[in-house]
């Protein structure tokens, strides 16, 4: 029988038993495929040799910059837990057992901080004067996701425990911080639960050491002629200090003068507890310069000499957490609050009379009924509480 070609190809190779056999990728049976037109599915299992290396090189990166971040938070940490426990040694004992107990981590729960302003500026004037130059009250809700300032005038005439009535100031030159924390808790009836004590000699220090800090000036100012930076006879006819309206950046001297002002001779409204809107602006402006990223940068250089102008029962962790919270609460939500009262004289001193309006104020701060400004024709020193940039002066 003659052979006939038939019209489809036969596979010379005879039937196999099981599983069909995959198709082999050797060179030759990829050439014959590729003759063919066949192309084999590509698996993806081999990768380019650069593909690889990029990969180990961008995972070599991360893992350096991770170690990089460990090491610098580390040695941040060490060098102001360094700072901090130097400002703890400076509080003695007995002013640390007078504080009330923190409720709790101040992450989560309300805590005041009293913040004791001291001037030991060089001069004949102030020599031996051992004043607290401001009081100021900083109560944390961190529930609230807001902090309050509340500012004391130094001429509030108040009961000091043992020695009768007299300034609010007085307090720390007869009995020091100790005899201070227990004449402000008797005053306003609340937990004194942190200490900090400023030195703002110190403090001139920090703010260049920070690189100046930034104020907003609600008004013009023009001083009285303190503290002069120049020669005795160019003193004499030297007008004052001089602040714009406006945002500026000031350095460390600047600072200090402008929370030191009592008098603006281009406003003659202006008073005491004026004086204390501007500490509180000053203060602000620190504590953002503190948690700026070029000082976070800088803090395994600076981190111990931050605490430089600072005595305070408060623990490196306590100021993170403190960090944290000032993080978490807006400064359009920031409650700028004082106590006053009216103008009188007492012991042939100028004093601040306390008002029952203080009570009010003291509601206002911990959250218990809204913020109210000072009330009409309550004068210069009227008690009140106000939000945000807004100025407690009229």
């Amino acid at each position: 029988m003659p052979e006939v070609e038939k019209p489809y190809r036969v596979y010379r190779g005879g039937r196999a038993r099981g599983k069909v056999p995959l198709r082999s990728t050797s060179a030759p049976e990829s050439r014959r495929a590729s003759e063919d037109g066949f192309r084999p599915p590509d698996t993806g299992a081999a990768k380019p040799r650069s593909r690889r290396r990029r990969g180990r090189w961008i995972s070599g990166a991360l893992v350096l910059l991770l170690l990089a971040l460990v090491a610098w938070g580390v040695t941040s940490y060490l060098a102001f837990r360094k700072g901090v426990q130097a400002a703890n040694a400076r509080l003695a004992p007995e002013v640390v057992h007078a504080l009330n107990a923190q409720d709790g981590l101040l992450l989560s729960k309300p805590t005041n901080v009293l913040l004791l302003g001291i001037d030991h500026a060089a001069t004949a004037v102030r020599s031996g004067n051992r004043h607290s130059d401001s009081i100021m009250l900083v109560h944390t809700d961190p529930r609230l996701h807001r902090i309050a300032f509340l500012s004391i005038p130094r001429d509030l005439r108040v009961p000091i425990p043992g020695h009768g009535e007299g300034k609010i100031n007085a307090a720390y030159q007869i009995g020091g911080p100790l005899l201070a924390i227990r004449t402000v808790r008797a005053f306003t009836g609340l937990p004194v639960n942190h200490v900090a004590i400023l030195d703002f000699g110190s403090f001139r220090d920090l703010i260049d050491e920070l690189g100046g800090i930034t104020i907003d000036v609600p008004k013009p100012i023009l001083s009285n002629p303190f503290d002069c930076p120049y020669t005795q006879a160019r003193c004499t006819t030297w007008p004052g200090w001089r602040f714009a309206k406006g945002r500026q950046h000031v350095d460390g001297r600047r600072a200090l003068v402008y929370s030191r002002i009592r008098e603006n001779r281009l406003d003659p409204s202006e008073s005491d507890v004026t004086r204390g809107e501007r500490q509180q602006r000053v203060l602000q402006a620190v504590a953002g310069r503190l948690v700026s990223p070029s000082t976070l940068v800088r803090l395994p250089t600076v981190g111990a000499d931050l605490m430089r102008p600072l005595a305070t029962d408060l623990s490196a962790g306590q100021f993170l957490q403190l960090g944290w919270v000032k993080f978490r609460s807006p400064s359009g939500r920031a409650l700028h609050c004082r106590l006053g009262g009216e103008a009188g004289f007492y012991g042939g001193q100028s004093v601040i009379v306390p008002s029952e309006e203080n009570f009010t104020v003291i509601r206002q701060v911990l959250g218990d009924t809204a913020p109210q400004p000072p009330r009409p024709g309550s004068g210069p020193y009227g008690p009140g509480c106000v939000t945000g940039s807004r100025s407690l002066s009229r």
